[in-house]
């Protein structure tokens, strides 16, 4: 019993500076996956321009919910292979697929020309917002391949941990949080100088970022 009480101890145990470091982590990839400008994007940047700032912000947090449920499905999925990816000579592998899987996504989206039809005239209410955000983001299953790089990328992976994995996967949902808040502000107060062909020179922008930082992680990989 008293080593059935320790393992559990064990398991419940969170380390401060690792969890902080976790956290980090968590925000940077919900960022990550949240910035290009695909349809929901586009759809969250019309809602603020002509809804307001409150319907594009709700918009953004089915997206959010979206991503966070694909992130608890890329955690599981990955703890099934944790014993197999656990070997140095493995993880550095992932790391480097994971790099390159980015930089791809990142070539796609500086190259991308999202378009979606723009809202129709009804508001609708806050939740519908946000339930068309959600199912917006849940018809692209393919967001788990971003998110198997950004884990592999991060070593965002905890097995046998569920304490911390809850932390990652709600500090996931944070930073893509603080995006669609930080973005729908932004829009909000440029919205009488705002042309939606910036969405292109912003998808070129976080292109150019992932890409670089893709790049630098390459480099990493065989240091860290």
């Amino acid at each position: 019993k008293s080593k059935k009480i320790t393992n559990f101890a064990t398991i419940m145990w969170i380390d401060p500076i690792k969890t902080i470091e976790l956290i980090i982590k968590g925000l940077i990839v919900g960022i990550i996956a949240s910035a290009p400008m695909g349809p929901v994007g586009v759809l969250t940047i019309r809602r603020t321009l002509n809804k307001g700032r409150w319907y594009g912000m709700a918009t953004g947090l089915g997206a959010a919910v979206s991503d966070m449920i694909y992130a608890v499905l890329t955690v599981l999925g990955m703890s099934v292979v944790m014993d197999f990816i656990e070997k140095p000579a493995t993880m550095l592998y992932l790391k480097l697929g994971g790099s390159f899987m980015l930089f791809l996504f990142g070539w796609y989206t500086f190259q991308s020309k999202p378009s979606i039809a723009p809202p129709g005239k009804s508001r609708g209410s806050l939740f519908q917002n946000a339930l068309t955000g959600f199912l917006v983001t849940l018809s692209n299953p393919l967001i788990i391949f971003l998110f198997l790089a950004l884990f592999a990328r991060f070593s965002f992976i905890q097995n046998g941990h569920p304490v911390e994995q809850t932390v990652g996967v709600t500090s996931i949902l944070m930073g893509a949080l603080v995006w669609w808040f930080s973005l729908t502000q932004a829009i909000n107060k440029v919205r009488n100088h705002f042309h939606m062909e910036t969405i292109g020179r912003i998808n070129r922008y976080i292109g150019v970022i992932v890409m670089a930082a893709s790049l630098a992680g390459l480099v990493f990989s065989f240091y860290y």
